[in-house]
This record gives C-alpha cells, sequence and structure tokens, in this order.
C-alpha cells in the first residue's frame, strides 16, 4: 500500500523537518516525505533532507519577478512528486491567495505560539512581553492571511518567570517536535479530516482529542 505523501517546505535549519524525517523513518509511520523544497538554496535543512536521501528542490524566491511565478514552480515541483500534503516548517515566505486556495485542505503550517494569540514574527519576545503564563504551539490549515486557518492541535509549555526569548523558544520547539508527526500521521490515516473550515476527529490518534494540549512541563 502507498503511502501519504509530503512535500515539505523549509527557509532554514528544518528541525521539524528532522522531527518529520525521524517518524518517516518508522516502517509503521503511514507517511514519506517526498520532497523537501526550500526558497534558500543554502538552508541547513536541506543538508538535513540529503542525509535522510531525501529529494531537494531549491527554488530561490529572489530569482523571480513576482510572487505568483516563484508560486508556479513551487507548485508544480510538488505536483511532479505526487504530493498530498504540503507541510510548511519554518517556511518564511507569505504566499498568495492563488496558491493558497490551489492547495486548499491540503497544506498545513506549524506556529510557535497558541493561535489565535501572538501571530507574526518575533513571537516569544511578545509573549515575554505580555506577560503570559502559558505558550505553546499550534498547527493549523493555511489560509491566505497570515497564522489564519483551523486550527487542527496545540500543545502547551509554561512561561518560566526566568524566561528569555531564547529558552521559551526552546521549550517550545520541543513541543513542535513532538505534535507536528501526531498530526500528520492522524492526517495520513484519515483520523483528522476536514471538511471546509471543520476539522474532525475520529477514533483521536495517539490518545489525543481536538485540540490536542500537551500536559503542562
Amino acid at each position: 500500500m502507498s503511502k501519504f505523501r509530503l512535500g515539505v517546505l523549509i527557509s532554514g535549519r528544518g528541525s521539524n523537518l528532522q522531527s518529520l524525517i525521524d517518524a518517516c523513518a518508522d516502517s509503521d509511520f503511514p507517511a514519506e516525505i517526498a520532497c523537501v523544497i526550500s526558497n534558500k538554496p543554502h538552508a541547513p535543512g536541506l543538508d538535513r533532507a540529503k542525509s535522510a536521501k531525501i529529494e531537494t528542490v531549491s527554488i530561490p524566491h529572489k530569482s523571480y519577478d513576482s510572487r505568483e511565478a516563484f508560486e508556479t514552480d513551487l507548485t508544480d515541483a510538488l505536483e511532479s512528486r505526487q504530493v498530498d500534503l504540503v507541510c510548511n516548517a519554518g517556511f518564511m515566505r507569505l504566499l498568495t491567495a492563488g496558491f493558497v486556495d490551489h492547495w486548499f485542505n491540503r497544506q498545513i503550517n506549524i506556529h510557535p505560539s497558541l493561535l489565535p494569540a501572538f501571530k507574526g514574527l518575533h513571537v516569544h519576545e511578545q509573549v515575554l512581553e505580555a506577560g503570559a503564563r502559558i505558550s505553546g504551539c499550534t498547527i493549523h490549515y493555511v489560509r491566505a492571511e497570515m497564522d489564519d486557518g483551523p486550527i487542527i492541535a496545540q500543545a502547551a509549555v509554561p512561561v518560566l518567570p526566568d524566561d528569555t526569548a531564547d529558552s521559551l523558544a526552546a521549550r517550545v520547539l520541543t513541543a513542535e517536535h513532538t505534535l507536528y508527526p501526531k498530526v500528520v500521521k492522524g492526517i495520513a490515516e484519515g483520523t483528522i479530516t476536514i471538511n471546509g473550515d471543520d476539522v474532525t476527529f475520529r477514533d483521536a490518534a495517539e490518545g489525543f482529542s481536538a485540540p490536542m494540549i500537551s500536559p503542562l512541563r
């Protein structure tokens, strides 16, 4: 039986990519990474993929005169590899409505806050400045608005009194690495489905139920 095919989009070091690579290395995992695509040709995450013998593609966005032209080649690269689900994993490009509509409910993103709070960049600084006591990460289906779309799962972590942006980021990242493979597994197995904007959980994957919230630690 063929596995669910992932196209992973990155711009940087690819730590969430690594969590997916590790999960897919298990023969029982229902998904495989068909390709890793970066808009930055020297992104360290490409080396992670190459080490795992996964096909890599570099599509430098600065080589294009328009976002639409860039996204046309991005879609062509994904479709030519028969990708079922696009996984943003530190992909630092805003996508046009045309691209989002083309991959509607077939593209997910992970964001390092408990959405809808703290969208955009410098998230951990935002959290600390607001005096929040809990932070975490969110996996959601992608919509045209930044960091918007139906929430699939969230994992919560405490904000400690002596936290810096770096220490909080590290704690949130650990939660991301656990949550992303669980969500991908659920989507690949069909235990997580979406109809329009309604996310449904059937036989809650791995003992979680919607929304997925990890114990604080």
